[in-house]
Formats: C-alpha cells, structure tokens, sequence
C-alpha cells in the first residue's frame, strides 16, 4: 500500500491539489491546515470530505482555540495577521473540525508500528529537523514504542535512522522553507517500508493572486512561497 504522508498545508489550495495528484492508496496530514495561505476553509473542506486522518498542528490549535501559536520571531507577524484573516474566513464547521484534530495517530503496517504527529511525541510546538542533535530526538522519543515516527512543523523534509526508529518528515506541502519551492510530501510503502519524498510543482501564481488581492504582507508571504525559504 502507497501511504501518502502530508504536512503544514497552510492553506495553499493549488498545492495540496497537486500532491493529492500522486499516486496513493491512504493519506494521512500531519496537521497545520491553516494560516499564511488563502484558502484555509478550502484544505479543511478536502480532508474532511475525504475522511483524511489528521493530526492538530500548532497552528491548527491556534486558530480552534484562540491561543498563540508559538512560532518563532522570524514569522510570528505573519501568523499573527494572517490567522487574523483564518478566522474571517472558517465558518463554525470549519472551526469545528480543527477543535476535533487529534494530538497523534497510531497504526501498525506490516508488522511494524507506525506512529504520526506535528511536532514530536511531547509537543506540537517542538523542531526536529535534518540537523537536530542525536540526543535531543532520543529526549523527544524516549519511551515511545513505534518503529517509525511521522513528523512535519519544521517544513524540512528528511528521512533519518536514529537507533531502531526511522523518523519521516514529508516537508510542507503549501510553505516549503528548504530552498525548493516545489510543494513537499512522502510516499511510505507499507510493503517495503520505504519512504519517498517527492516534490511536486503547482499553480504557485494562482496562490500569490489571492494572497495580494485578500491578505495584509502580501510581498512578504508570496516571496516566502517563491523563494522556498
């Protein structure tokens, strides 16, 4: 079975369109539907009429319950404003769905345990990218029986072996901040156990139409998106 895993969408319409395009059987999110992108009513509407399992990202908490988001500096003005206009836009089903999204997902594949989240096992705000320090996964995994992890929130996509657990990060599918501007995902063969991470183009100028014709930073956000960083 071809499992296509996706994270931080932020609300690019025109790229979760474009991964949802590859080949798969199942889809799992790993959350961060909403904020810095225009069509955030738009992505909770495909996962939720498709029945997408979906994990709550930082963001996703933020906007259901009015909290702070907990980015860093460099895009904590983006988030501030545009969860302004996320709010403007989700109706209450839409905020409802958010309100539901669980903290983590489990399954097992093949005689393995596959587990997914946001952040890491502890929370939805932590970093793990291709850099982390050994150490600092081992504290975030520490006890946790899964023979591989699932995680997004640092839109660095990366597959990396630490001990006897393979850790998975698709990318972004709707913000990509690794110098590639292609939208992120990965395909996990639950027969092989293999991951691919794939890239995919997309309608990028659709997107940056409708984030200057609606939403305040607009040089900054569609510069964000061409840039890949």
């Amino acid at each position: 079975m071809k499992l296509l895993v996706i994270s931080d969408i932020h609300g690019n319409m025109q790229a979760l369109d474009a991964v949802m395009s590859i080949a798969h059987d199942e889809v799992i999110c790993l959350g961060d539907i909403v904020d810095y992108g225009p069509s955030p009513g738009e992505c909770i509407d495909l996962l939720d009429k498709q029945g997408i399992p979906t994990v709550r990202g930082n963001h996703d908490n933020a906007v259901a319950f009015r909290m702070e988001c907990g980015c860093g500096y460099e895009y904590k003005h983006l988030s501030v404003s545009t969860r302004e206009y996320t709010w403007n836009v989700l109706n209450e089903r839409q905020l409802g769905f958010l309100k539901k999204l669980p903290f983590s997902l489990e399954r097992v594949e093949n005689g393995r345990k596959l587990y997914f989240t946001h952040g890491s096992p502890l929370s939805f705000y932590d970093y793990i990218r291709p850099d982390t320090p050994e150490e600092v996964i081992r504290g975030y995994i520490n006890g946790l029986d899964a023979d591989f992890i699932f995680v997004g929130h640092s839109h660095t996509p990366f597959v990396r072996k630490i001990g006897d657990v393979t850790l998975v990060n698709p990318g972004s599918v709707g913000q990509p901040r690794d110098e590639d501007n292609r939208a992120s995902c990965a395909v996990f063969d639950t027969d092989t156990l293999r991951t691919e991470i794939i890239r995919v183009r997309y309608d990028m100028e659709t997107v940056c139409d409708n984030i200057r014709k609606s939403m305040s930073h607009a040089d900054e956000l569609t510069s964000i998106l061409e840039r890949g960083k």
